[in-house]
């Protein structure tokens, strides 16, 4: 038993569909007159309990109004919506609209792909995104390309930082003249032997070691007067070192060094710089320096024994250096 329901009067009543069936139809049940949810019926009498909260009709009772499609009707302009307690048009049945119920027209299908009437995947803004992601690619690769380019080429200056080291500033290395893309000065080198001979300086051969022509070199310069002068010539006027290869009897010597007129204040050592303890002078050759100020074009350079030298030497070569020479 439902609420608000007490119960049926007959027992026909009991089956509220009876009437739908052969053996309930011969039992006397009849469809209700009552109307159900939106459909208008009789109002409710009092002391007749209600057979049904839900009431049907007999199958093909329904009728439906003219031909054509079933108009909705328009929504009160705001203001003037339907009153309180009256059945709103929206919820009546289809029937009581004009034509109702006659054509529902189906859900509506989807557009066949490609057909002008829908719309298909949008294959142009697809494209149009592929487009963009391959251009900043290139982009993205363009601009490491010039960076690394930019990179090497500072490298190839002579050396970057470190990332995050403060810039430290090297000292240049000294250039070695005979490294210098620049051709070396030539600059003379003259055998004793072919200088001008003075006092009682003359020419020998037969001491070896000697490295002038035919191993000639001046000897008899241990006597005061004995000279050799040379006529040298340099490209630019400037400070040189004078080199002579000399040999001595394992005892130090020295000698007057004049360039152009002016004689030095020091003489030329002639020292045995190798500290040879044996007399013989072929054991005993080896170099000195002195450094000149030469001017540019030709220069006269003169040794001589003069008082206070001790001139016990023999002569191999000359040489001007704009540099200290190793050995």
């Amino acid at each position: 038993m439902a609420a608000g329901n007490d119960g049926a009067k007959t027992p026909e009543d009991d089956d509220p569909f009876g009437y739908l069936y052969a053996d309930g139809q011969a039992a006397g049940a009849r469809a209700p007159q009552g109307g159900g949810y939106g459909y208008p019926g009789p109002a409710a009498q009092p002391g007749v309990p209600r057979t049904s909260y839900n009431q049907v009709r007999t199958v093909g009772e329904r009728q439906y109004g003219g031909h054509g499609q079933a108009q909705v009707p328009q929504q009160a302009p705001y203001g003037q919506q339907q009153g309180y307690g009256q059945p709103h048009p929206q919820y009546a049945a289809p029937e009581t609209y004009p034509g109702g119920g006659q054509h529902r027209p189906g859900p509506s299908q989807p557009a066949p792909r490609g057909s002008g009437g829908g719309r298909g995947p949008n294959t142009k803004g697809l494209l149009i995104g592929a487009v963009a992601v391959v251009a900043v690619v290139v982009l993205g690769i363009t601009a490491a390309v010039i960076t690394n380019a930019g990179d090497d080429s500072d490298n190839a200056g002579g050396g970057g930082k470190p990332t995050g080291a403060p810039t430290q500033v090297s000292e240049s290395p000294s250039v070695d003249p005979s490294s210098s893309s620049e051709p070396p000065l030539e600059l003379p080198q003259q055998d004793a032997a072919t200088l001008k001979l003075g006092g009682s300086a003359a020419l020998a051969k037969d001491i070896k070691g000697a490295e002038g022509a035919d191993g000639a070199y001046v000897t008899g310069f241990n006597a005061i007067g004995s000279s050799v002068t040379w006529q040298a010539e340099v490209p630019s006027a400037g400070s040189y070192y004078l080199y002579v290869r000399y040999a001595i009897p394992a005892k130090d010597a020295n000698a007057t060094l004049t360039v152009n007129d002016t004689a030095n204040s020091n003489p030329i050592g002639l020292k045995n710089f190798i500290g040879s303890s044996d007399p013989n002078l072929e054991k005993n050759w080896q170099t000195t320096w002195a450094p000149v100020t030469l001017k540019e074009g030709q220069n006269t350079i003169k040794l001589s024994c003069e008082t206070g030298n001790q001139c016990d030497a023999v002569f191999d070569w000359l040489k001007i250096s704009k540099t200290k020479l190793s050995g």
